[in-house]
């Protein structure tokens, strides 16, 4: 049981903070996504768990 919370821990507090970061990059008004659905990412990311804030950042925003 301890090995299991020494993993699962760090793993939890790792999918929390790319949600938060990637949540905070949506919000801001100058932020561009693709499809133009800023709702959809954002349920993309909270939904999709490690790889919704992941795939938000590898290809969910547009560059300038």
């Amino acid at each position: 049981p301890t090995t299991i919370v020494a993993i699962v821990v760090p793993l939890i507090a790792i999918q929390l903070t790319l949600i938060v970061v990637a949540l905070r990059d949506l919000r801001r008004p100058e932020r561009r996504v693709r499809g133009g659905n800023k709702l959809a990412w954002g349920a993309i990311i909270v939904l999709g768990e490690l790889v919704g804030p992941v795939t938000y950042f590898l290809a969910g925003r547009e560059t300038e």
